[in-house]
């Protein structure tokens, strides 16, 4: 399983996704990687992912499938996405 964070960076909810992951890294010692939506990479993965809102980050398993999305305004619970970091 992977969890990636999909935002924009110099966006108004920029600020509150750095404090996030610089929290869930303090509580849990795991790094989440970003992917910034304006690269041809996120790009790509936002149109495979069907991603429109941001911030939004997406629990993967390792085939690529879908296991959890968190979309918009409500950032997730630590413990929430901290279980599908288990693989990485």
């Amino acid at each position: 399983m992977k969890v990636m964070v999909f935002y924009r960076p110099n966006s108004e909810h920029e600020r509150r996704v750095l404090e996030y992951l610089r929290d869930f890294t303090a509580r849990t010692g795991k790094t989440l990687p970003t992917i910034d939506v304006d690269t041809s990479n996120g790009i790509d993965l936002c149109q495979k992912y069907d991603i429109v809102k941001y911030p939004t980050i997406l629990a993967l398993e390792s085939d690529g499938q879908e296991l959890q999305r968190w979309d918009g305004d409500m950032l997730p619970q630590f413990d929430e996405v901290s279980y599908y970091t288990q693989d990485q």
